[in-house]
């Protein structure tokens, strides 16, 4: 028990010793205080939350995560060509591959893909 206490001690002073050190070594200041805070979407952190947004940066947001969702399902197909029969391969790419470019093509007509507004 007293071994755990002496680890535990020597643990939390060398913790201390390196917080300590980063705190010396660290070129921060308070002007750097702005640079620090967190952007997001165009908000000013340090003004009211709750002004209206533009849904714009919404949207881009929500595109953006769909793709990564595709681009994550569509990696498994690679390894599935070695796997499976050709034909079969070639109908679930096929599908999925119809099915993303359902979806873009949806993109495109809501105008989600125009950049400038």
């Amino acid at each position: 028990m007293s071994m755990i206490l002496i680890l535990s001690l020597i643990m939390i002073f060398i913790s201390m010793i390196f917080m300590s050190i980063s705190l010396i070594i660290s070129k921060k200041s308070n002007l750097d205080r702005e640079k620090c805070s967190p952007f997001e979407c165009g908000f000013d952190p340090k003004c009211l939350a709750r002004i209206p947004f533009s849904l714009h940066f919404f949207l881009i947001t929500m595109i953006f995560l769909i793709f990564d969702v595709e681009i994550v399902l569509i990696l498994p197909i690679i390894p599935l060509f070695l796997m499976v029969n050709f034909f079969i391969w070639f109908k679930i790419s096929f599908f999925f591959i119809i099915i993303l470019l359902i979806g873009l093509y949806h993109e495109w007509n809501q105008n989600m893909l125009n950049w400038i507004n």
